[in-house]
């Protein structure tokens, strides 16, 4: 696990980054940031960023026809045989969803189907309704195939991403030889050795966006991942949607937090805990505490909450 750490001196912190390597592209709607503390490993570094990048949209997109979790979509009831980063990715989501007790479920699909948010499979009308759960997904790692039922839609957006971060990032700092930072669409894994004072990191409700108000926080290694109700929507004013749903009912979370951001061991483990906190609402405190996962809340009003050891000094909301 890692902690946030308040980053004091802006002046500090813009020459020590000027030192660094850095490059972004954009990508699924938003825009990757790969950084490096040797200036000669950066192409190295981005060059298999963008290799995993690739591998992981050909093989976990919601949004392309031709992806290998679109044809596992396409075929319920079937054992369909997978590429080992499919049947991980799924794996890590079962497992994300086992350890938040199902706040954080990938059989979601359906329901952003419904919404709009995700691209339809067919012509065929589509119920919001309670998700059938992630229990009904069944892993053959013998056979490497996966097996879901008539009317379970798999959705990986709560998890792919953060694990797509986490292995560009180990791929990178592998092809640099040295430390590297690996942000994809706001979700950020680290490794190697950390430049002195740790990455710094803007965090606010979008990641697009460094200028919103938010807060500037640094850490060391392990992940940081940030999930709010006010991206990824669908309509347009009192008829927009988010793309958060509660697997009890279906329909997108209705509670206090509009963005939480958690550091931890792995942007994985730190996703899926800023996901479930959105879901668990008032309760997503005290659980944050209890797991030791540092933590900053936002909630709709603007309202701050700082947990876990997260730094409470530097906000500007």
């Amino acid at each position: 696990m890692t902690s946030a750490q308040q980053q004091t001196d802006p002046r500090r912190e813009q020459l020590h980054q000027q030192a660094l390597g850095r490059d972004e592209f954009p990508v699924w709607g938003g825009h990757a940031v790969v950084a490096v503390t040797d200036q000669a490993g950066l192409s190295a570094a981005l060059a298999h960023v963008k290799r995993t990048v690739a591998a992981f949209d050909l093989a976990c997109s919601s949004f392309r026809e031709d992806s290998e979790l679109a044809l596992l979509n396409r075929s319920p009831g079937e054992d369909v045989v997978v590429s080992k980063l499919l049947f991980d990715a799924v794996r890590e989501a079962i497992r994300a969803a086992r350890l938040t007790d199902g706040a954080v479920d990938p059989t979601v699909g359906q329901s952003l189907i419904a919404l709009r948010i995700n691209p339809p499979l067919s012509d065929q009308p589509v119920r919001i309704e309670p998700v059938p759960g992630y229990t009904v997904v069944r892993l053959d790692e013998p056979n490497s195939s996966i097996r879901l039922p008539a009317g379970a839609q798999l959705d990986l957006g709560a998890t792919a991403k953060a694990l797509a971060a986490d292995s560009a990032a180990a791929a990178a700092r592998a092809a640099a030889g040295c430390g590297v930072l690996v942000g994809l669409c706001g979700d950020i894994a680290v490794a190697g050795e950390a430049p002195e004072g740790g990455w710094q990191i803007r965090v606010t409700d979008d990641h697009r966006d460094a200028n919103a108000p938010g807060q500037c926080v640094a850490i060391q290694a392990g992940g940081l991942a940030t999930s709010s109700v006010t991206v990824r929507r669908s309509g347009d004013g009192p008829d927009a949607v988010h793309h958060l749903i509660n697997p009890g009912t279906g329909l997108p979370v209705d509670g206090p937090w509009r963005t939480v951001s958690v550091t931890a061991a792995s942007c994985m483990d730190a996703n899926t805990a800023s996901t479930a906190a959105i879901v668990l609402g008032e309760h997503a405190p005290e659980w944050l505490e209890e797991n030791g996962l540092p933590a900053r809340l936002v909630a709709h009003d603007g309202a701050v909450t700082h947990v876990a050891g997260w730094p409470a000094e530097g906000d500007d909301l």
